[in-house]
């Protein structure tokens, strides 16, 4: 196995626009297996280091990196505004999930999880299933989200404070939390897009599904009776409110013009693409729950459990996930502020007090 270690950054990640004071960047190869990965440690201030572990096909390591250093620095505020003490770190593995990646190609990754001494510990992230994370905790016991570390899978716990997000999104916009009859377009129907919808739909909304995986789309058509439209028309429908739950970057200069929902509150990380595309938000009325503030459920459940226990404690603060963004919301609103400058200073408050 050969890795290129933080010493051997090439210095053009310095000048990278989402480049901010990262602690560490590691480059991992392993030939053997085909492992391509990128390990992103953004701020190790309130602890070690902590974020999921994400498969994808990039279009090239460029585009790879981008995400790493995007989703790491997240993790810092979204572990920061959660009250937990750890940082940000994330890890990107540039291969498809259904066709590349490999039990043996988890471990390998692991043995470099390892190598970093317990500075970054990985879980379970788009692409990637508690038995790759079973793979993964052969090589390193920096690993949560296992049988052996806690609760197992953390996707319920993501979409139950996605749910509580959106309850809590719809009583500042809207004046209730009652979902019964609203619609909610619900884009990407992974672990966690797929039990939201199942959420969402015994609180009576109605439901508008799209996802690139077709079968995932005619499960949820049957399970739920939901309406399907084509995932690059998501935000297009009209509806109550738009649930992104896929990839970053879905809010930008070209979707916010055609938003039709009121509301923008789903699990996916790094939804706006730019800081100027929450200005354009708030300038169309358009009620933001900011992405790592919504979706803390799963490195709450991660963070907060241990084998054998109950999930009480993780399933309290994972509900008060509602009550922070209502916080964020209503502080938005008296400073006149996007909701996501506001988190950011929530955040860094708490950074700054460690």
């Amino acid at each position: 196995m050969n890795a290129l270690s933080s010493h051997a950054v090439p210095t053009g990640v310095f000048d990278h626009p989402e480049f901010r004071n990262h602690e560490s960047v590691c480059f991992v190869s392993d030939p053997a297996t085909g492992l391509k990965a990128i390990i992103a440690i953004h701020d190790t201030t309130l602890g070690p280091s902590l974020g999921g572990c994400r498969v994808w096909p990039y279009a090239s390591g460029a585009e790879a990196l981008t995400d790493a250093l995007r989703l790491s620095r997240g993790m810092t505020y979204k572990n920061a505004l959660a009250g937990l003490d750890l940082g940000g770190g994330k890890a990107v593995i540039l291969a498809d999930p259904r066709k590349d990646k490999t039990s043996d190609m988890m471990r390998a990754f692991g043995s470099y999880v390892e190598r970093l001494s317990g500075s970054y510990i990985t879980a379970e992230d788009v692409g990637v299933s508690p038995s790759d994370m079973e793979a993964v905790a052969e090589r390193t016991a920096h690993v949560r989200g296992t049988r052996d570390t806690g609760l197992g899978d953390p996707s319920p716990y993501t979409a139950l404070g996605v749910f509580v997000g959106i309850q809590a999104a719809a009583r500042h916009a809207l004046g209730s939390a009652d979902l019964d009859g609203l619609s909610v377009s619900v884009q990407g129907l992974g672990h966690v897009g797929f039990d939201l919808c199942g959420r969402l739909q015994a609180a009576g909304a109605k439901l508008i599904v799209s996802d690139i995986h077709a079968p995932s789309v005619e499960k949820a058509i049957e399970v739920f009776g939901a309406t399907a439209v084509p995932a690059a028309q998501a935000h297009q429908v009209q509806a109550d409110i738009f649930a992104p739950c896929a990839l970053g970057g879905g809010l930008n200069s070209e979707t916010i013009p055609a938003l039709k929902a009121g509301i923008v509150a789903g699990a996916a990380n790094n939804q706006l693409m730019t800081a100027e595309d929450g200005l354009a938000l708030k300038a169309r009325g358009i009620l933001y729950a900011p992405d790592y503030a919504i979706n803390a459920g799963g490195v709450i459940s991660i963070a907060l459990s241990r084998p054998g226990e109950s999930d009480a404690l993780v399933v309290e603060q994972t509900q008060a996930i509602g009550a922070t963004l209502t916080r964020i919301f209503e502080r938005a609103a008296a400073e006149n502020l996007t909701p996501e400058v506001v988190a950011d200073r929530m955040a860094e408050e708490r950074l700054a007090k460690p």
